[in-house]
């Protein structure tokens, strides 16, 4: 019978890409989400029956325990930016991440990928960079020769970074950014979910990787990028950090006025002391050369999915055809 691999977040933005790569590989797969028929569009990874939406909690044993039964591996890509509530910082990132490494080691699942992040430190300035730091600790507790990627800022055609700006670029002339200077190394979705396969197959040595592309460039210098390949001329404003710390709390306290009726899904405080450090690879680091992986570059990829965000969209590169053939 083919192998198990539950995956953890299978649905979200970088858990779909590795469950669709484990179905080429011939796994099984089970997709551990919150709410599986939101989740369908997962099946046509596989034959009938092989990718299969299953409801999980990471905050229940029992719902955590439920799925990992039977499994040859798991996965987790469970990651969150909410601040406040159930499934703050501290109830995802480090208790869940614990669970699931912990039910994962009782259950006798014999391999474990846990997706981290660049930056996850213990004695990071946030409580994101802290509560990764903590996740990895208590992971490696219960799973020892556990397979840790660290990722700088994804990106792919799902994302909420380069088709979040673009998407601003449509309704203002000015696209403010904080932290310009701060230096992103980004990484294609696809090459991580390759590394997590290598990691569930056991073509991975057991410890932490830290993952970015062949391009490290200033927040403020990706932003221009985005602006050449989506053709908008926009002012890319440098906004200094004690204006977005003033930004940050008005929407932190209009969250926590309404009782999170209103999420604060523009900049939080805890994103802001995120974006002081650079975000890429250290120098000892091991990472994708380790892995026998080429990753992407950015030029590469974004216009792929970034067009849609051009005045004329998919029509861009027929009219640029007609502009020269008019000019000859």
């Amino acid at each position: 019978m083919a192998k198990l691999v539950t995956i953890f977040g299978g649905s979200g933005f970088l858990g779909r890409y590795i469950a669709r790569r484990m179905a080429q590989e011939g796994w099984r797969v089970r997709v551990a989400v919150r709410r599986p028929n939101e989740a369908i569009f997962v099946r046509p990874y596989g034959v009938v029956g092989q990718v299969e939406p299953v409801f999980a909690n990471i905050r229940d044993d029992a719902s955590v325990r439920a799925v990992a039964r039977g499994a040859d591996a798991v996965v987790n890509c469970v990651g969150t930016f909410d601040w406040r509530g159930r499934n703050a910082f501290e109830a995802v990132q480090a208790e869940g991440a614990a669970r699931i490494a912990r039910i994962a080691a009782e259950e006798g699942v014999e391999r474990m990928v846990h997706i981290s992040a660049i930056g996850a430190d213990p004695e990071g300035p946030s409580r994101y960079q802290r509560t990764k730091a903590e996740g990895e600790r208590r992971v490696l507790e219960a799973m020892p020769q556990a397979v840790i990627l660290r990722p700088s800022v994804v990106f792919g055609p799902e994302d909420n970074f380069f088709n979040r700006f673009a998407g601003m670029t449509r309704i203002s002339p000015i696209l403010p950014v904080i932290g310009g200077a701060t230096r992103f190394q980004p990484v294609y979705v696809d090459d991580v979910a390759q590394a997590a396969v290598l990691g569930v197959t056991g073509r991975a040595a057991p410890g932490v990787y830290e993952l970015g592309g062949p391009d490290v460039e200033s927040f403020r210098e990706l932003m221009v990028q985005m602006l050449g390949v989506i053709r908008r001329r926009r002012l890319v404003l440098s906004l200094p950090f004690w204006l977005g710390w003033l930004m940050a709390a008005g929407f932190d306290l209009l969250e926590t006025a309404t009782l999170g009726l209103i999420h604060n899904g523009v900049l939080t405080r805890d994103q802001l002391k995120s974006l002081r450090r650079d975000n890429v690879v250290a120098p000892d680091a091991r990472g994708f050369a380790d892995l026998g992986i080429e990753p992407s570059a950015m030029e590469a990829v974004l216009p792929d999915y970034l067009w849609r965000f051009r005045p004329s969209g998919q029509y861009a590169e027929i009219k640029d055809s007609a502009r020269n053939l008019r000019s000859r």
